[in-house]
């Protein structure tokens, strides 16, 4: 297998034509075999794939390069989610525009080219897969809750069934209530997620003014939360960033070696082992 039809293998999972701005490949590879994979790998997992003797290394997070570059085109896919729930174009607009402006001034201070030119020297083929995986597991996220959850459910309800999903059960993490309570009805439920990063307070509030009653962020930032705290609006769910992303990860890994390849593991939780 090349690096070209890893990264299809992700795409082909969610449907998409196009690799998104925040997913690349850094170095290009053939008769891959051995995979390490990490949430972050940078750096020093490069060196140490390396010197172990492996034939790629796949990193979730992006590592620089064109993934740092475009990676704010990926949070204006806030902005469908934002409409499909129910507020109009302008407000989601409106409420995407100060993260990805953001993110646009944030790249200017990044150095693009560390960690890729660093896996150029050694060789190694290295590609990072961020937004097809987080797009996979908002939709098994939100699938769980829509079977479990119907219109008079709590958000009580909603917590348990993320934690019917294993990547919740065995997490050494745990989901928080930090806005709303669990036996608050859910009312119409939101899993903003798969699109960069979470949408903070200005994303959560456009859902909660426009008729959703749970919004689910897999993190966010103290201040931000603080101000939704103070808003006082609606349930926010936290469901915990590595445990979050795995739900995505484990099938695509999962994928990968029912077609022979083996993939070794950084980054998984403890709790996790074996799964």
């Amino acid at each position: 297998m090349n690096t070209e039809e890893l990264m299809q293998i992700a795409l082909d999972m969610v449907g998409f034509s196009e690799i998104p701005g925040d997913s690349t490949i850094y170095v290009r590879g053939k008769d891959i075999k051995r995979v390490l994979f990490g949430v972050d790998l940078g750096v020093p997992e490069l060196v140490m794939a390396h010197n172990l003797g492996y034939d790629c290394c796949l990193a979730h997070h992006p590592q620089g390069g064109r993934a740092f570059a475009k990676y704010f085109e990926v949070l204006w896919k806030h902005k469908p989610l934002l409409m499909n729930a129910g507020v109009p174009e302008r407000l989601a607009e409106e409420a995407v525009s100060p993260l990805v402006e953001t993110a646009r001034i944030t790249n200017q201070s990044r150095n693009l080219y560390h960690a890729p030119s660093v896996a150029e020297r050694l060789g190694m083929p290295y590609l990072n897969i961020h937004n097809p995986l987080d797009e996979l597991g908002r939709r098994i996220m939100d699938q769980t809750v829509r079977n479990s959850v119907d219109k008079s459910g709590t958000v009580q309800d909603v917590v348990n069934a993320l934690m019917g999903l294993e990547e919740f059960e065995r997490a050494t993490t745990e989901i928080m209530i930090p806005v709303g309570r669990l036996d608050n009805g859910a009312g119409k439920v939101v899993v903003a997620h798969g699109a960069g990063t979470n949408g903070g307070y200005s994303v959560a509030k456009a859902y909660f003014d426009h008729g959703i009653g749970t919004v689910i962020y897999i993190h966010i930032n103290p201040g931000d939360l603080k101000r939704l705290q103070e808003y006082g609006k609606g349930n926010l769910v936290i469901t915990g960033h590595i445990a979050s992303d795995m739900v995505g990860i484990n099938p695509y890994l999962k994928e990968l070696r029912k077609r022979g390849i083996t993939v070794d593991e950084l980054d998984r939780d403890p709790g996790l082992q074996g799964t």
